[in-house]
């Protein structure tokens, strides 16, 4: 791949299933983002070789290195073929000037990473009272939790139907998150796009539903990759654009036809 067609091209590092990115206690001033594959975050607890998460596309690592120059506080290891975009601290200094959403995308990620630490503290809490760690056993980390089941009393006030699959997705709150599953933090969108987007372009917070005063409103949420169209118009990230019914919603590749339920 070209770097004409491909601007990171010259960033791009490949790692082989197996490849450590970096391992803890390593000296190092770079952070990475994921462009294909998948990287494991890992801990020794207790000898054992823990997984913390499992990063993805579009998911970074290795910011403390680059903001704090700190060693690495976790092993990095490819557990599928990896290609990763290298960011060094100057390249980085120069990215936030140039594109200040990269720090709000950041500081959201902070934010949540910051409350599943959190749950992961509390499990081991409750875990060592009863004789028993899930964390350094790996079990309860990073696993999908169950789509909210929806009473059955309750009435959609809108519906998406993706255009690929013919699949419904309803909407039954005044305000939904439209999105991928987060393996990182666990968070689900209302408005699950995960089953629809197997290349892994749409953002896990991509854009967001608002009904207000009757109608029906759009937005890109900041840190948003990709681009949203409505009706093959550009939406401006945070911007609240009026949607109707039988309008066309594109999340990058993945297109939605939006129906308001009579």
């Amino acid at each position: 791949m070209s770097e004409k067609s491909n601007p990171f091209a010259k960033f791009l590092s490949h790692y082989g299933k197996g490849d450590y990115v970096f391992r803890e206690g390593d000296e190092g001033d770079e952070m990475y983002i994921i462009q294909t594959g998948r990287v494991s975050i890992q801990k020794i607890i207790s000898g054992k070789k823990t997984p913390l998460t499992v990063l993805e596309k579009g998911d970074f690592f290795g910011e403390m290195s680059v903001l704090e120059r700190l060693p690495r506080t976790a092993d990095a290891e490819a557990i599928e073929d990896a290609d990763l975009i290298t960011i060094n601290s100057q390249t980085f200094g120069e990215m936030i000037r140039s594109n200040p959403e990269i720090a709000v995308r950041m500081l959201r990620k902070y934010s949540m990473r910051m409350r599943e630490f959190s749950e992961q503290l509390e499990v081991l809490m409750v875990s060592r009272e009863g004789g028993h760690s899930e964390l350094a056993s790996g079990e309860g980390i990073s696993k999908a939790p169950p789509a909210p089941t929806i009473p059955a009393r309750e009435t959609a006030r809108a519906y998406f139907i993706a255009k690929n699959s013919g699949k419904m997705y309803h909407v039954y709150k005044d305000e939904v998150l439209l999105g991928r599953y987060d393996s990182v933090t666990g968070h689900r969108p209302e408005v699950d796009l995960t089953e629809e987007d197997v290349n892994r372009n749409v953002s896990r917070r991509h854009a967001r539903l608002l009904r207000k005063e009757g109608l029906f409103h759009v937005a890109e949420e900041i840190g948003s990759m990709n681009g949203t169209y409505l009706n093959g118009k550009k939406l401006s990230t945070g911007v609240l654009t009026p949607i109707s019914d039988g309008d066309e919603l594109l999340l990058c590749r993945v297109p939605l036809t939006f129906k308001i339920s009579q």
